[in-house]
């Protein structure tokens, strides 16, 4: 389920992007980084990484890492070039929230996630996450976007 909320993202005075629905900072965070078109491998792998000594694992593992670098992606070709991940476990469940300062996505790719057409160019992204993940919220406007990805765990990892 896609929740649309409009402008739900600032620019900070320094141009980095700031969201407002970020998880608690008492949730730990396991990386919260400034990404550009070079890092969308680097971060591939260690989201993978990180993830898995989360315990996910398998295919729900692959579908999860996918979707965030079909959103990573969607950042670097869409939205300027950058933006700024932030990967947090909350209770059960990781959350990846990508943001950018970009134009904001069109209406036409919110307001119903469909099946892209066979031959379409592009227009998958979205419509991957929303199959791959437990849950995708969108905040999205003409300053910026805002996406976050969760996926439940079985377990969590010892905090020892």
């Amino acid at each position: 389920m896609e929740d649309r909320i409009g402008q739900g993202v600032r620019s900070a005075l320094d141009g980095e992007p700031r969201v407002d629905a970020v998880p608690s900072p008492a949730w730990p965070v396991l990386l919260d980084r400034a990404f550009g078109r070079d890092d969308i491998a680097i971060l591939r792998h260690e989201i993978t990484r990180l993830v898995k000594a989360c315990g996910l694992a398998g295919d729900r593992l692959d579908g999860f890492v996918l979707a965030v670098n079909e959103v990573i992606t969607n950042v670097v070709l869409h939205a300027g070039g950058q933006g700024r991940v932030v990967l947090r476990i909350d209770g059960g469940s990781v959350w990846c929230v990508v943001t950018d300062s970009g134009p904001g996505i069109p209406s036409a790719y919110l307001d119903d996630v469909r099946t892209p057409e066979a031959f379409e160019v592009g227009g998958r992204g979205l419509w991957l996450a929303h199959r791959l993940c437990d849950e995708v919220t969108t905040a999205t406007g003409p300053i910026g976007t805002s996406i976050g990805l969760r996926i439940g765990l079985d377990v969590l990892p010892d905090s020892r």
